[in-house]
């Protein structure tokens, strides 16, 4: 029952922060969720154990923690290009965002 409660009360002060963020802080916000998703992307690489398919239910788990993590990754990195591309002038070719594509 403890940990349900806790789930349930963590997932409600977590929408409430990011729902009061103001838009000024919305890259800084998204950069450290891209740092929080990729260490969540390693530690699940590292409990899938280097096979070729999970078996355990940990692994498993490792292997799932992998996939939603990398989908906020990306998420992430489509977010950052678009308020770049937002910062560029109207007849810019290219724009911040392909700029920064070309740096990764």
């Amino acid at each position: 029952v403890v940990p349900v409660t806790v789930l349930a009360l963590a997932c409600l002060v977590g929408a409430q922060v990011v729902y009061g963020v103001t838009p000024a802080l919305h890259s800084p916000l998204m950069s450290v969720t891209n740092a929080i998703s990729g260490m969540t992307a390693v530690g699940g690489l590292v409990c899938m154990g280097g096979g070729y398919f999970p078996v355990t239910f940990a692994q498993w788990l490792g292997a799932a923690a992998v996939l939603i993590s990398m989908v906020n990754i990306g998420g992430g990195f489509v977010m950052t290009g678009r308020m770049l591309n937002m910062f560029q002038k109207k007849g810019a070719k290219g724009g911040l965002a392909a700029k920064a594509t070309l740096m990764i």
